[in-house]
């Protein structure tokens, strides 16, 4: 009997030997250790993982990367090697597809789905000895084409994100956190899936990309990576957003939107000569050549409209002109013909300027930005008539009940209906306006009002008003002296001498409060503390005292 056993043990035990498979030792290069650090250089987190690719590609789990600034892997021969930049996420699988800067060996990812009952080991970071084995329980497929693993196996300390290997020495998975350490059943994701992680023009600007302070990787088709410049301007902050930029220009060299985006970055920099050579090549490289000319004559143009006080004589007006116009030869756009427009106002061509103006109406940019851009030119010419009917075109472009965007231009036409001394026509408009804007209108706009509806004689209107401003601004004693001096003229003496004692318990030394307290009292009978306030207020330098006191002694 014991002959036989030792038979048996005989017979299984070259099974047992070969039971680590032969690609062990080679593939334990593969993997590494993670390292993340915050920017004041403490750990954040660590955790495993492996190379995908000879150049540098390599995956993990994206938790250790949250807050870090900076991130680095240790090979199995204790090689540190630099994380540069993101190449994908998914947060809801807790991948990350990363680069670092070095060759790396990588492990060849498995193209099959591992079989249900099929083998398969854990390679731990530097461990060639004791390298588990388990079993595949389940296979569940997401995505179409990828698969999310069950195995039979109890994960060793510290082997998240390790490779999960098959008999053929493909990873096919990355081991996933187990809810405690003696779990026998573990769960791994598609080395696949983990491998295919890019970034997307849009995901650039995805909260969970913005968790990490390491550069991210920009999308290899090109249009891809544009839009990843124009989601990046808004949330990125101005430091990685520049080293993303420059990163465009080294990845595509032959793409004009690199050289505009770093144009416009070295023109908010003052810098307008880089600029200028950026602008010369992205027109060199533009497909489009148009809208290359475009953007340089409206880069010249908002140069020389907001930074005008700083000097670089080869940005003019006349250089912007020449570059719209060029567009506009390259290919016709009432685009490029109103910024021509918008140049010639700038430059006091005013009889020029409205004539395109004009002539876009009858295109599809006819709206109430060109009526209001004619009804200017009309202004600065001095043409009150006509410079009104635009302003009439230009409201008449929308419809009541306004919507907000009709509210510049009801305001506009306020102000210019007062200019024309139209008071009443002015305080319909501010009205409207207010009823657009009523949550942002201040005490100065009911001052405004105020005055209108005074030379409109609304009185009891224009009162309503200075006392809307004062309940908003109580402190301001101008607006008590506004309403005194109202409330006298349409004889409310009693309402004036109360107004003009508030505005002295504001202000105790407001020679106004004096001046209308006085004139009130002389006006309601009571001239000897009239002139007495009236005597205060010239003593505290007010000029029109003097002639009020000779007037009622």
């Amino acid at each position: 009997m014991k002959k036989k056993v030792l038979l048996i043990l005989l017979a299984v035990m070259p099974l047992m030997v070969s039971a680590q498979p032969s690609w062990v030792k080679k593939a334990t290069k593969s993997v590494f250790t993670l390292k993340t650090f915050a920017e004041d250089g403490s750990l954040i987190g660590s955790s495993n993982g492996f190379f995908t690719s000879a150049n540098g590609d390599a995956v993990s789990n994206y938790t250790p990367f949250k807050g870090a600034s900076r991130a680095v892997v240790i090979d199995a021969a204790g090689k540190e090697l630099p994380v540069v930049s993101i190449v994908g996420v998914n947060d809801m699988y807790d991948v990350v597809k990363f680069r670092v800067n070095g060759k790396t060996q990588p492990l060849a990812i498995s193209s099959a789905t591992a079989t249900v009952g099929s083998q398969a080991w854990l390679l731990p970071y530097h461990e060639v000895k004791s390298v588990p084995a388990g079993t595949v329980r389940k296979a569940e497929t997401f995505q179409g084409e990828y698969n999310y693993y069950t195995v039979a196996l109890t994960m060793p300390a510290n082997t998240v994100s390790c490779p999960l290997i098959n008999q053929q020495g493909e990873v096919i998975g990355l081991m996933q956190q187990p809810a405690t350490d003696k779990d026998t059943l573990n769960y791994a994701i598609s080395a696949r899936f983990a491998d295919s992680l890019k970034i997307s023009g849009f995901g650039m600007n995805e909260s969970t990309l913005l968790a990490t302070k390491i550069k991210k990787e920009l999308p290899d088709d090109v249009k891809e990576a544009v839009l990843a410049l124009y989601m990046a301007q808004s949330r990125q902050d101005s430091a990685a957003y520049v080293a993303l930029v420059e990163d465009f220009i080294k990845k595509f060299p032959t793409s004009s939107d690199g050289y505009l985006y770093r144009a416009q970055l070295k023109t908010a920099a003052h810098d307008f000569a880089a600029a200028d050579k950026d602008m010369e090549m992205a027109i060199k490289y533009a497909q489009q050549k148009d809208d290359a000319h475009y953007n340089y004559a409206r880069m010249i143009y908002n140069k020389m409209i907001f930074l005008a006080d700083v000097p670089y004589d080869k940005w003019t007006f006349d250089k912007a002109l020449d570059e719209v116009r060029m567009a506009n030869t390259f290919n016709p756009q009432p685009m490029y013909r109103q910024t021509e427009a918008n140049i010639l106002f700038a430059q006091k061509k005013y009889a020029e300027a409205y004539d395109i103006y004009t002539e876009l109406t009858n295109t599809n940019l006819k709206g109430a930005e060109l009526y209001f851009s004619a009804a200017r030119c009309k202004e600065m010419l001095k043409d009150t008539t006509s410079m009104l009917a635009l302003m009439d075109s230009t409201v008449n472009t929308f419809s009541k009940p306004y919507l907000k965007e009709a509210a510049p231009y009801l305001w506009a036409r306020a102000q210019a209906r007062l200019q024309a001394k139209k008071f009443r026509e002015a305080i319909n408009d501010l009205n409207d306006y207010e009823e657009l804007m009523k949550a942002e209108v201040n005490d100065n706009f009911y001052y405004i009002r105020h005055q209108a509806e005074i030379d409109g004689r609304l009185y009891q209107q224009a009162l309503n008003d200075i006392t809307r401003a004062i309940v908003m601004n109580p402190k301001e004693t101008f607006y008590y002296a506004e309403k005194a001096s109202l409330e006298i003229r349409v004889g409310l003496y009693d309402n004036a001498i109360a107004t003009a004692k508030e505005s002295l318990s504001v202000d105790a030394n407001d020679s106004d409060g004096y001046l209308f307290l006085g004139v009130a009292q002389c006006l309601k009978g009571n001239k000897k503390e009239g002139i007495q306030n009236l005597q205060k207020a010239k003593e505290m330098g007010n000029l029109q005292a003097d002639n009020l006191i000779e007037k009622y002694k």
